[in-house]
Order: C-alpha cells, then structure tokens, then sequence
C-alpha cells in the first residue's frame, strides 16, 4: 500500500466514523424556538367550550381550532384523534368588554369612555404525557384595544382574531418553547 492510498483510507475511515457519530445524535431543533422531544409525536387538542358569562358563538370553534393549526404547523407533531403525547384542555373563562380610559367631555362636562379593551381568559390543562414534570393548569390572558368611536360590532372580528393568536401564541411559548 502507498502512502497516498493510506493517507485517503485514513480520511474515509474519519469521515464515516463522524458521520456515524453525528448520526447518533439526536438534536430537536425548530426556527418556531420550540424544544421538543424526539419522543414526541403526536398532540392532541380537546374543544374548549365557551363558560364565558358572554358569548362569542365561533369563539370556541376558532380558538380550537388556532390552537390544533399552531401545533400541528410550527411543531412537525401529528394530531391525535382522542389523545396524544402531548394533550390540552381548558374552557374559555372570559370574555369582557370595559372601558379602559375615561375623558370628560369639556362641553357636556359629562365622563365617557376614549378606549375600550376586549379580555379573552383561557383555562388551559396541559398534559406531557412523556414527562410530566411539564405538566401545567395556567389561566392565560390577552386583550385588545381600540378608540371608542367604533363600536364593539366593528371591530369584534378583528380583536377576536388578534387575542386567539396572542393566546395561542402563549400557550404554544409556555408549553414547547420553555419560555
């Protein structure tokens, strides 16, 4: 054997004894910041029934469904039918409308209200079913705000929206992310 031959089958031999090292390392890793098992495979999202004393009607269908579209899409995790490694649920507890900050009028003299805001709460049950550690019972919480001058009609639609993704977003952070 020559010296170049043997210098060429030392470099193959390193390059697949790195290649079986780098191999056999398992590394979860995901531009959403997500830190998942490998173990993990599936998620399972239950329907989270409105109990607001105020009741949006597509609420707990949107949010549900916000919440299945997260995982499935940003964490590569497959959606289980009645169970999963990972699992939620919860209950829509709130959804308020209050004025949030309060002018008077220098005609009138009489106090309205220059902004509402729009509170949507959220009991989320979150099960880890490979590391239960992780477990959490959280009540999340988001809002939106806008002039007083559209109506609560006009721009429901929109904040609705804004808040399940705030909402959604939170979860996703407090149960994946480690956030």
């Amino acid at each position: 054997m020559t010296k170049h031959n043997f210098k060429i089958g030392s470099a193959i031999a390193a390059i697949l004894v790195l290649m079986f090292l780098v191999n056999g390392c398992k590394i979860s890793y995901s531009f959403t910041g997500a830190s998942i098992s490998p173990a993990v495979k599936t998620v399972f999202v239950d329907y989270f029934a409105n109990r607001a004393r105020v009741v949006n009607p597509m609420l707990s269908q949107n949010f549900s469904e916000a919440m299945k579209d997260k995982f499935v899409n940003e964490s590569g995790l497959s959606m289980g039918r009645d169970q999963g490694d990972l699992e939620f649920s919860g209950e829509i507890t709130g959804y308020d409308v209050r004025p949030l900050s309060i002018q008077q009028n220098g005609t009138t003299g009489k106090d309205f209200a220059s902004m509402n805001r729009l509170t949507i709460t959220v009991k989320v049950v979150f099960t880890n079913n490979k590391d239960h550690t992780q477990d959490f019972n959280t009540t999340f919480t988001a809002y939106y705000d806008w002039e007083s001058t559209q109506s609560l009609n006009s721009v429901e639609s929109t904040a609705v929206e804004v808040i399940v993704a705030q909402l959604v977003d939170d979860i996703f952070n407090k149960s994946v992310a480690n956030w």
